[in-house]
């Protein structure tokens, strides 16, 4: 089977699993796992911010920093689609007791105006805008990245507006890769940043978050509270390690494979529409057949994907899949 459902179905290459075999190990509890220092150290280096926390995943490095940055009453400002709102089950509301301002977007990205518009006024009638979330990439806008320079405008009206900024940054080693970008552009932007590993990066588990040290420190002791303390998990570690270390250059290959994807599906009867490819994500309308239909058509070819609405299909790039599998796609969608 030719696996397009998501970039989380990736398995460890041989060379991660001999890495993580080869992990020192202690109680990351008592802070004491070496491998998961050196994680957090280098990750810290690589976005020039203070410290860093690693979890177990990106709904829950998302939402410890939510917590840290909120009040229970405050309000969230983020886009309509945004992961933290659509895909990690009312933890808003549930881990942190803040409401929610959604902001309809382009592909999944808002902008400085509707952020400044957003911001409530002073009034006992309204809660407290707190903490401006954005998503690059964004998974439910097609992988789509965001203009940097729109993303310091926003950051200029958070600090006019002593807004905290996070990034749900689970693939935004996808958006440097395609943008040409450094990541300490984004440690000077954001006051707190999450990264998922288990995605694009292709290992098992885990994520981490970044932030000042004092922030650091409130997260673990929030991810503490939430049961996400771990023990030896420099195995996990260290998988993520070698990953930024081998896997970060290697996501322009799958940026090439859903472009040339795409184009097939640009060119097929039974496609309606095609939402620009910026990164590893291709989400497409389909036409006199439901997505579904689709979906188990394509199945029977050996294609596994995922329907994401009544006409919409999501396929998601990743390191599993050859330029061998990428070719048998697009004679697949030809063929169809």
């Amino acid at each position: 089977m030719i696996d397009l459902r998501s970039d989380t179905v990736t398995r460890p290459t041989p060379a991660m699993l001999q890495a993580m075999m080869q992990a020192q190990t202690g109680d990351d509890v008592f802070k004491e796992d070496p491998t998961i220092n050196l994680l957090e150290a280098k990750c810290a280096a690589l976005f020039n911010m203070e410290a860093a926390l690693f979890c177990s995943s990106g709904t829950q490095t998302n939402q410890i920093a939510i917590k840290c940055h909120t009040r229970p009453g405050d309000e969230v400002i983020c886009e309509a689609e945004a992961h933290i709102y659509q895909y990690e089950a009312g933890g808003i509301a549930f881990n942190s007791g803040a409401s929610v301002r959604l902001l309809p977007g382009d592909r999944g990205r808002i902008n400085a105006a509707q952020v400044k518009a957003a911001i409530n006024p002073d009034d006992v009638h309204k809660p407290p805008s707190r903490l401006v979330c954005i998503e690059n990439t964004s998974n439910r806008g097609g992988g789509s990245c965001y203009h940097f320079e729109e993303l310091e405008k926003i950051q200029s009206v958070c600090k006019e507006h002593q807004l905290a900024l996070h990034l749900d940054g689970a693939r935004l080693f996808n958006a440097i890769v395609a943008k040409n970008e450094a990541p300490a552009q984004y440690g000077k932007l954001f006051n707190s940043i999450s990264i998922c590993f288990s995605k694009s990066l292709g290992c098992p588990v885990g994520s981490i978050l970044l932030g000042t040290r004092e922030f650091i420190n409130q997260a673990r002791r929030v991810r503490k509270i939430l049961g996400g303390g771990m023990r030896q998990a420099g195995y996990l570690a260290a998988a993520a390690i070698y990953a930024l270390d081998h896997h970060v250059e290697r996501l322009a290959t799958d940026h090439r494979h859903a472009q040339m994807i795409a184009e097939a599906l640009e060119a097929s009867r039974w496609v309606q529409t095609v939402l620009p490819v910026a990164t590893n994500i291709i989400i497409f309308e389909t036409k006199a057949i439901t997505a579904k239909e689709l979906v188990g058509k394509l199945k029977a070819q050996g294609i596994l994907c995922n329907a994401i609405s009544a006409d919409r299909i999501r396929f998601v790039l990743h390191l599993d899949i050859s330029p061998q599998m990428a070719a048998t796609v697009i004679k697949t969608i030809q063929s169809l």
